[in-house]
This record gives C-alpha cells, sequence and structure tokens, in this order.
C-alpha cells in the first residue's frame, strides 16, 4: 500500500478552453519528498485530518512508475488504443496510445483526442537518470522527459464516454455526446499524426481549415436522450451496444461488405425509464450483454431475442443506490464485479442470477464516495482495480487471505480487508481507470485533475 502520496500538476494546455491547442506536451515527473524533517513518513488512510504542518507526499518506492498528465479540459472518459508495439512489455521507458473526449465548460471547444504516451520512464530508471545528470547537461535531461502528443477532432458536446475497438486493422471509436448522439470515427489519421511532430504539425494545420473539419463515420440520434452505456464486442467486430438515461439500448452492427452502419431501432427497455450507466459486453458469448441502471439492478440479455423478450436474468436491488459500473471478468466469465453511489463494490457469480435474490460473492466498503470505475485485470483472474469520488484508486485481489500472525500494529490498517492491495491517491474526484492489456499491471486513470500513469509495487 502506498504511504503518502501529493499530486503536483504536470504542464499541459493553461486554459481548458484550448484544449486542442498544444502538440508536443512535456509530462513532468512528480517532485515530492520522501520524508519530513524531524519526523518520518506514516502511513496515510482517506479519510484521516492531518495535523497542523503535515502534508501528503509520495511514496516512490511503492511504484514501479508513476507519471501525471493532463490534456486542458478534464477528460472523463477514455480507453487504451490496441497498438502494435507487442505484448507484455516490461521494459522502461513504454509508449502507449489513448483515445479520450474532453468536458470543456463551453460546449463548441470540446474535443476527442488520440494521445501518444512516450518515454515513460520507470521509478528506478529515472532515479539512476538523475544520480548521473550534470548540471550543463540540460538537453539530455530533455531528452528523457516524457512526452504526450496529441491529435485532435473536433466534437458537438462533451464526451459522456469513449470506446475503442479494431476493425479490419483500423482503429475504430465511439463517442456518445451529451447532445444526445453516439457518433462512430476512424481515427487512423490521427495515430498516423501523432507520430511525428511534423505530421502532427501538417495535421493541425488542417484542421484549422473549416473546410477540412472531421467528419464521423456514422451518427445515431436515435436515443431519445443523452447516455453513458458503451461497449463494443470483443468476439464480434463491429458489433456495439449503447445506452441512454432513458432506459434504452440499442445494438449496432457493421456491414463489412459496404462498411455502412446498422443500429436496431428497437430498443432492450425494460431498465426504463431508469438510466443505462454502464453495458458490458459477455467476454465468452458473442450474444449475451448486461447492463446496470439508476434502478439499482444488474441484468443480462440476449440479444438474439427481440426486445420484449431479451431479459434472461435479473439481478434487483444489488445496490442501495444507483449502479454506475459494472467490469465482466475476462478471465473467469462466470464473475462480475460492480460499484455503486453507495461506495460498495459487489462481486457476482452470475450462475446465482436465477435466483429471486441473488447474494454477491464478496462485498467490499472501501470508498468514502460514489464508486465511479471498476474493472478487472486483463489476465489475472482474481485482481481488479476501483476508482471514485473519493479521489482514491483501489488495486484489490480476491486471492488473498487475512494473515493472523502478522497483524499490523497500526489498528487502522488493522481494519483494512486483507484483499485490498494498495490504495493510490493524488488525483480529484477520479472518473475512469483502464488497466493497460499489453503493459502488464499499469492503469490508466483519469479525473477532474488530469491523468495518472502508474504501475505499483502489488501487480
Amino acid at each position: 500500500m502506498s504511504e503518502e502520496i501529493k499530486e503536483e500538476p504536470m504542464e499541459g494546455v493553461s486554459d481548458e478552453d484550448e484544449s486542442s491547442e498544444t502538440s508536443e506536451e512535456s509530462m513532468d515527473d512528480e517532485d515530492a519528498d520522501e520524508s519530513k524533517e524531524g519526523t518520518g513518513p506514516r502511513v496515510y488512510l482517506p479519510g484521516q485530518a492531518l495535523e497542523d504542518g503535515e502534508e501528503l507526499i509520495v511514496d516512490n518506492s511503492a511504484y514501479r512508475m508513476l507519471h501525471p498528465a493532463q490534456s486542458g479540459a478534464p477528460c472523463l472518459s477514455f480507453d487504451v488504443i490496441p497498438d502494435d508495439l507487442g505484448n507484455s512489455r516490461e521494459s522502461y521507458p513504454l509508449s502507449m496510445y489513448i483515445v479520450a473526449g474532453t468536458q470543456a465548460a463551453k460546449t463548441h471547444v470540446n474535443n476527442l483526442l488520440v494521445l501518444k504516451m512516450s518515454n515513460l520512464r520507470g521509478n528506478k530508471q529515472r532515479s539512476k537518470d538523475s544520480e548521473s545528470e550534470s548540471s550543463d547537461s540540460e538537453d539530455e535531461d530533455e531528452d528523457r522527459q516524457p512526452v504526450m502528443s496529441v491529435a485532435p477532432i473536433k466534437h458537438q458536446g462533451c464526451i459522456n464516454r469513449v470506446r475503442c475497438t479494431k476493425i479490419g486493422g483500423g482503429i475504430i471509436a465511439a463517442s456518445w455526446s451529451e447532445l444526445g448522439r453516439v457518433n462512430v470515427w476512424n481515427l487512423q489519421e490521427q495515430l498516423s499524426a501523432v507520430e511525428s511532430p511534423s505530421l502532427l504539425a501538417a495535421y493541425r494545420n488542417k484542421c484549422e481549415k473549416a473546410s477540412a473539419e472531421i467528419k464521423p463515420l456514422y451518427t445515431f440520434k436515435g436515443h431519445l436522450s443523452e447516455g453513458f452505456g458503451l461497449d463494443w464486442s470483443r468476439l464480434e467486430a463491429g458489433t456495439l451496444a449503447s445506452g441512454d438515461c432513458k432506459g434504452n439500448i440499442h445494438i449496432w452492427r457493421i456491414d463489412n461488405s459496404s462498411g455502412s452502419w446498422h443500429v436496431d431501432q428497437r430498443p432492450y427497455n425494460s431498465h426504463a425509464p431508469h438510466s443505462v450507466e454502464d453495458l458490458q459486453w459477455s467476454p465468452s458469448e458473442k450474444n449475451v450483454l448486461a447492463s446496470c441502471s439508476v434502478d439499482k439492478s444488474i441484468k443480462i440479455w440476449d440479444v438474439r431475442a427481440s426486445p420484449q423478450n431479451a431479459c434472461m436474468l435479473t439481478a434487483p436491488g444489488a445496490h442501495t443506490a444507483d449502479i454506475n459500473v459494472i467490469s465482466w471478468n475476462q478471465k473467469e466469465n462466470q464473475f462480475m464485479v460492480s460499484g455503486g453511489d453507495d461506495g460498495v463494490l459487489h462481486v457476482w457469480d452470475l450462475r446465482q442470477f436465477g435466483s429471486d435474490c441473488p447474494t454477491p460473492v464478496a462485498t467490499f466498503k472501501q470508498h468514502t464516495a460514489p464508486v465511479t470505475t471498476v474493472e478487472w485485470h486483463p489476465t489475472e483472474a482474481t485482481v481488479f482495480a476501483s476508482g471514485g469520488a473519493d479521489d482514491q484508486i483501489a488495486q484489490w485481489d480476491l486471492s488473498v487471505e487475512a494473515d493472523h500472525t502478522e497483524e499490523p500494529q497500526d489498528s487502522a490498517l488493522a481494519k483494512l480487508p486483507p484483499q485490498l492491495l494498495f490504495i493510490h491517491q493524488g488525483q480529484s474526484d477520479i472518473k475512469e481507470l483502464h488497466w493497460h492489456p499489453q503493459c502488464p499491471g499499469t492503469i490508466i486513470s483519469t479525473s477532474h485533475s488530469g491523468f495518472n500513469v502508474f504501475r505499483t509495487i502489488s501487480v
């Protein structure tokens, strides 16, 4: 578990209304002391009061890598873009790509951002660099700094959620607009642009021309309101589900021969009139979809059936408040984790959903505010991460059992569940996190205060 954490903002766009006006953004490392004079550092847990003169500092020894980043206006949703740099990448420095959507103060200045983060160095590597650098090595020091290249696409309305997928070798993203539209975008031009400063400059010059405004491949205006639920199928390329705030879910499919999109106008709507907050396609059955809602239920759908008969299983009252997020275990497909406004995390065995009142197999109440994001580790079946409005990200491992031979001396630590591996702090109002599927143990998270890219010593 980390000790004391202090978040230092990175260099980025100074005005959130100009989030599309930067290209190469420097990602400064956090500069935090490891201890205070006169007293040694102590473990801080969320919710504890600080004494006069105390401040939170990061325990860098608890991280293999830690970098903050900012993109101007907050990006409250993003997704990891699959790349061709290889799987199981653990050698630093790392490079990675994401697509993110802004929530700027003014509706007309929002952007879908394709970002390349490169030269992400590990903590040990950065420590060695610091020891070896000399006072006259400014150019060398600049070469060691992480860099973020940004290719923007103008977007009508704030972006509630964005998800990407690979179709036929190309990268496609879907974005939920606050204006009630779902757009589908081809990101190949932007991914090419972020590969070099000259290509990025040419792309930006092109985008400044009004006649060159980038258009989505397809826009669906059939939802009756804005929404948040959005997920691509991993088993059937080009299949998308979108859910809105009036409880309607629509299924999209691409016609591979023509490249056109077909959206079933008949909604799956047994959540109505309550908002659909999150959607997840089954990782093992291509026709099965899960949803969660403000109505406090989780539903499992068979999309081969007509909408009125598609709901196969329901877990009513799965939480005592709105259910915000769900995640389907990629390795043990019978398990799902959910998080809600009640601050609770429930782990479910879906085989129990046939009963009138299914009981979660595990429940955790670490978060003190609504849980806004949760995701299973892509390859470790017992590990997941959660984040919330209480400004903390927690890493969990369900395989860990209490070791009663080594009880913590700190009474507060003794009360923590043994499955809680790590608490990451330093971001304000966390909105979304994703494990990078090609960089083991690496998490990217976004919040009102920007991005964090990190890997802890725990996973």
